[in-house]
């Protein structure tokens, strides 16, 4: 596979819809561009901590039942509490703002990262997909070329997130404020129900870990 082959993958593995594509659809229409770019830069550095962490073999230590079930509950967590506030703003005023220095950017690109690095399908996800890139290249070539061909991955992530940021821009000027409550809503339950998906994860890996000490 060349440097391209990382490129496609990457944004191969970045179309399919999840919660960050979800906040970044939510966020871009209420505040533009660079809030909706900022989640997505915060799940790509998400994405970037893992690959080092697998690159460097942590990798073992984060498929530990117990680690599994930690992550599970972080994640329930984390994506109950966004869903939650994506559906309290909905029922309040809301209005589609200038994108001009509105909101805190921090906030946008912290909301990505928590989202990604919380998530436990996507951190078994990485630990597959980047797990076996990994050993592809390393038959080949040395570990230091290995990191840099396979973090062409990212060129593709961040083409997505580009396309889908820019996509809601462009679009947000003609959203009305009703069609923009119910987004909000289906953000929220949609994020609700990742968060709800990884507490029955939670429950079922308690219960293994639970045998396991039998």
């Amino acid at each position: 596979m060349n440097i391209f082959s990382y490129i496609v993958l990457g944004l191969s593995l970045s179309v399919p819809v999840g919660p960050i594509t979800i906040e970044m659809v939510k966020r871009g229409i209420k505040k533009g561009f660079l809030h909706s770019w900022f989640v997505g830069l915060g799940g790509m550095s998400a994405d970037v901590v893992l690959m080092f962490l697998i690159y460097f073999g942590v990798s073992t230590y984060l498929t530990t039942p117990v680690a599994k079930l930690m992550m599970w509950i972080f994640g329930c967590i984390i994506l109950v509490y966004l869903g939650y506030e994506s559906i309290r703003d909905a029922f309040r005023e809301i209005t589609i703002p200038e994108e001009k220095k509105k909101g805190n950017l921090l906030q946008s690109f912290l909301s990505g990262f928590l989202i990604a690095i919380s998530n436990p399908l996507n951190i078994i996800f990485w630990i597959g997909i980047y797990g076996s890139v990994l050993t592809t290249i390393l038959n080949t070539v040395n570990s230091g070329k290995a990191l840099l061909y396979s973090s062409a991955i990212f060129i593709g992530i961040a083409a997505w997130d580009i396309t889908v940021a820019s996509s809601v821009h462009f679009g947000r000027k003609f959203v009305h404020q009703r069609f923009l409550k119910w987004l909000s809503v289906i953000a929220g339950i949609a994020l609700i129900g990742f968060g709800i998906h990884f507490g029955y994860q939670a429950v079922k890996s308690l219960y293994l870990v639970g045998i396991g000490h039998e």
